[in-house]
This record gives structure tokens, sequence and C-alpha cells, in this order.
């Protein structure tokens, strides 16, 4: 790799509900359709030796989510059921089963 290639940032892909959100979570593929969400711009191929990064956000800025980096063997080695995300107290990305990071991340408080 280019040591010019070495910190570009290019999107790759975006997403947008089709209606608001209201409190609590929201889930989506990375690969195709989900019900309730639309793809503003296809993702494009994912590649070996890239570190990509997800972030969420409102449109009027007034809330967002933390944003979580993934790699593609990160990416496959998610199952059904599992969310990867970061965890502030473990410093650095976790994968974990969905009611784990129900309890956890996205407890209020």
């Amino acid at each position: 790799m280019d040591s010019d290639d070495a910190d570009r940032t290019v999107k790759v892909g975006s997403w947008t509900a089709g209606r608001p959100l209201t409190a609590g979570l929201a889930t989506w593929t990375l690969d195709r359709a989900s019900a309730g969400w639309a793809a503003t711009r296809s993702l494009t191929p994912l590649t070996a030796d890239t570190t990509y990064v997800l972030y969420g956000w409102t449109k009027d800025n007034s809330s967002s989510s933390r944003s979580v980096s993934f790699t593609l063997p990160d990416r496959d080695r998610l199952t059904p059921g599992m969310v990867r995300y970061d965890d502030v107290s473990e410093d650095g990305a976790v994968t974990v089963p969905m009611a784990e990071f129900e309890a956890r991340a996205c407890e209020s408080g």
C-alpha cells in the first residue's frame, strides 16, 4: 500500500431509514436490503487489508452513534445474532451476542 493511501477515506456505502426512528435499537445488514432501510449509495465491494468504519447519525445531527471499525475478517466472523460495537470499557471493538449488546451498550444511564 502506498503511504498516500494509508489514511485515505472513501465512502463505500450509505443507508437511510425509511421512516423516523424512535428511541431504542435499530439494525440493518451491510450486504443487502433490509426492511425499513434504503441504500442511498450501493455498497462497494469490501476488500482485504482495509479497515472500515461504520457510524450513524440523525439528519439534524441531534444524535449519533459511536463509530465501530472492522475488517473483512471481523465481518466474516459475525454470525446471526452477534453484534460488533465499540466498547469504551474494553478499549476497542468487541463482538457479543445481541442480548449482551442490548443489556450493556443500550442501557440508559
